[in-house]
């Protein structure tokens, strides 16, 4: 059936429920899900052009899926983009970005803060083919600008990040990369579209995982990128060709979760604001990092980027005893916490409807070597929250089991 075009103008939280490609014949009100590995075409003669490129049309999953695209159509108009193109999981975009960008004899500036294993995989991976990678602050502007170089092709970064909460200067770090000539890509998994678009602040690509606030019920891995059509069409040949696939089932449980994105992202900000709030009152606590508090050190320029919210994650340092305080002690301080949970979730995902707590240093950042955790800011200590749609008394008082008996 032919559908009714949408106005323009729509809101952020009505293009999470209506973008999506035309109904079916079957006029259904919630999207399809097509799972179907292949398409079938009417003639050889069409089958030829749609495999060409030449005229649009589905032929295989790899390449192209209805409910894949429905979640890239409705994802693009929540970030104000042109176009994206979903990925297996968030590395996988970031490797179909590094695939599609990058040659030997490039150079990419990297805030030295990011996920573990975008480090890695920026660092060691693309090493090994030639590309170069400086990693530098994520806050301080002055030393990404020095950094660049004219074999420089990208600055990429997260922001807020994982699990520290940094947040860089998106438009200073915009305006660096184009007087280099390179682009600005950043990580937008801990925001969201819902509370920031990197493209207003100059950002040229935008990534997602979509198995964080996305999806929001921790079902699915899915990946993203959204950015200008040009540059899509490049990462897309990048996925037909190496296959990091977006499944069509996992596309239509993102697809689904980003209708409620909007509400469930202020439901989790004003949660977390209020344990950033808690967790500074308490004495187990040596440090609090929460862009939404005013003791973080970007708070007002996370208030201008991310919609005046600090997200939903908070991480802090537990204290020790002065006298003994090494990173054994702060570790084991550290597990007491953790051990003594009996509501939250002990895994290092994050973005779910269900609170979750982790000891970054063991599990997102435990791959890395200690020289590169120091440099990160993860100490033994550190103990990160995501928190989820708990009753914020139930959140308080799970964490309060530990911190009111540490030694």
């Amino acid at each position: 059936m032919t559908d009714r075009s949408l106005p323009a103008g729509l809101h952020r939280d009505t293009l999470a429920v209506r973008t999506a490609l035309d109904r079916s014949q079957y006029g259904e009100n919630s999207e399809a899900l097509f799972l179907s590995s292949s398409f079938v075409q009417p003639d050889a003669e069409t089958s030829a052009r749609r495999f060409a490129g030449t005229e649009e049309g589905f032929t295989y999953t790899r390449t192209s899926n209805p409910t894949v695209s429905s979640f890239e159509r409705r994802l693009a108009a929540l970030e104000g983009t042109e176009a994206a193109v979903g990925a297996s999981s968030g590395m996988g975009a970031i490797l179909m970005m590094c695939m599609g960008l990058l040659k030997a004899g490039d150079h990419v500036v990297c805030s030295r803060s990011v996920f573990g294993s975008t480090l890695n995989l920026v660092g060691r991976e693309f090493g090994k083919f030639g590309v170069e990678t400086t990693f530098v602050s994520q806050t301080d502007a002055v030393e990404w600008k020095a950094a660049v170089r004219p074999t420089t092709k990208l600055l990429f970064a997260e922001t807020p990040t994982n699990p520290l909460t940094d947040v860089c200067d998106i438009r200073a770090l915009a305006d660096i990369a184009h007087d280099a000539g390179a682009l600005l890509a950043v990580d937008n998994c801990f925001c969201s579209p819902a509370l920031q678009r990197p493209t207003e602040w100059g950002a040229d690509l935008v990534i997602h995982s979509g198995t964080k606030y996305l999806d929001g019920q921790g079902r699915v891995l899915a990946g993203a990128i959204c950015g200008p059509q040009k540059l899509i069409d490049v990462f897309a040949t990048v996925v037909r060709t190496a296959g990091m696939a977006l499944s069509p089932f996992n596309a239509w449980v993102v697809l689904k979760g980003l209708e409620t994105l909007g509400i469930r992202m202020q439901a989790h900000c004003a949660s977390a604001l209020a344990l950033a709030q808690w967790l500074e009152t308490q004495s187990g606590i040596a440090r609090v990092y929460y862009p939404g508090l005013p003791s973080h050190g970007q708070h007002e320029l996370a208030m201008r980027q991310q919609a005046g919210q600090g997200g939903a994650v908070v991480s802090f340092d537990v204290r020790g005893q002065p006298s003994n305080e090494t990173p054994e002690t702060a570790r084991a301080n550290a597990f007491h916490v953790i051990d003594s949970t009996r509501v939250l979730s002990i895994t290092a995902n994050l973005g779910d409807t269900k609170t979750t707590i982790t000891h970054p240093a063991t599990t997102s950042h435990g791959r890395l070597s200690e020289a590169q955790r120091q440099a990160a800011g993860i100490g033994q200590g550190l103990i990160r929250v995501a928190v989820g749609l708990d009753h914020i008394d139930d959140i308080k008082a799970d964490l309060l089991r530990g911190l009111g008996t540490l030694a």
